[in-house]
């Protein structure tokens, strides 16, 4: 019986796998209509019904390409980091809290940094690896962006624990059932979604891909299969991330219509942004991090401890 159970959950990761990349190729035509029709353009309309059937054409075209490599690269570490990259972006989404069949992490948060955490390592070894000195920098500016958000991130979500004392993403819906998070904590919440921002290397934090002055940054070298897992890693971490905003301040998990229309809508946020904001001066960026987020973040830790202990 037991090991019924587990092929189970194997089958129900792989559906959930399957089920994230579509739902990834579709982000992607979002993406494109909605900066089409910002820059006042239709973006993809040609293939299929209003051009649904892009991203698989994108899919077919990129993993068909051949795939280049740089004479002078570290050929493993070259050739595995973006795949390292991707398996860790989808391992991510099996600690959403579902009601059935999957597993229910009690430490569900600290896996969560754990893997964003292993995510910045594919990031720098794919920059060092092509050595090329685009490809270096870029992931040298990656690398000191994403830890410097990782540490407000995670002060950020302390106050979330604190107020439900749990790392289980489920008890974010219990505790949400007469309030969202989001009214309680509006500026802390702000914060979330703009670190989140820097953490998947967005508009306007991209600086691991600044074109203007790295020529596509950390993922230079790469082309055909390698740059399409890095792409699709990128994308799954974005819609991991608004359904993470979802759980944590906008009422929880729950299976119904509402739910997805919330984590569309928090995807739209990040194309939007990308849509209207230029590039950020990476001084600034810092500064942000480290002048602005970390004491805001702190001293709503030490309110919200406050509550907690009054209450």
């Amino acid at each position: 019986m037991i090991i019924k159970d587990y092929f189970l959950i194997i089958i129900g990761m792989l559906i959930l796998m399957v089920g994230v990349l579509i739902g990834v190729a579709f982000l992607t035509l979002l993406e494109r209509k909605v900066l089409g029709y910002i820059q006042i353009r239709k973006g993809p309309n040609k293939l299929g019904f209003m051009g649904i059937l892009q991203p698989f054409s994108d899919a077919i075209k990129l993993f068909s390409k051949e795939q280049t490599y740089p004479n002078y690269s570290n050929y493993l570490s070259y050739y595995f980091s973006p795949i390292v990259g991707f398996v860790l972006s989808l391992v991510m989404w099996m600690l959403i809290p579902y009601y059935f069949n999957l597993l229910n992490f009690n430490l569900g948060l600290l896996f969560f940094f754990c893997c964003t955490s292993l995510g910045v390592y594919t990031v720098m070894i794919a920059g060092w690896s092509s050595n090329s000195n685009y490809a270096m920098l870029g992931s040298l500016r990656s690398v000191a962006q994403t830890i410097s958000y990782e540490v407000s991130l995670a002060l950020i979500m302390m106050s979330s624990i604190i107020m439900i004392m749990d790392f289980n993403l489920m008890k974010f819906t219990y505790f949400q059932n007469y309030i969202w998070f989001i009214f309680l904590m509006i500026p802390l919440s702000l914060c979330w979604l703009s670190s989140s921002l820097a953490e998947t290397n967005r508009t306007p934090f991209d600086f691991a891909e600044g074109e203007s002055e790295l020529v596509s940054g950390f993922n230079i070298e790469y082309s055909s299969g390698g740059f399409a897992l890095i792409f699709l890693a990128e994308y799954s971490s974005i819609l991991f991330m608004s359904l993470l905003f979802v759980l944590m301040f906008m009422g929880g998990y729950s299976l119904n219509l509402f739910f997805y229309m919330k984590l569309v809508f928090l995807s739209f946020i990040f194309i939007w942004v990308r849509g209207t904001l230029p590039r950020y001066r990476y001084d600034k960026l810092m500064y942000l991090a480290w002048k602005s987020y970390l004491p805001i973040s702190l001293n709503f830790l030490l309110f919200y401890l406050g509550f907690k202990i009054l209450f």
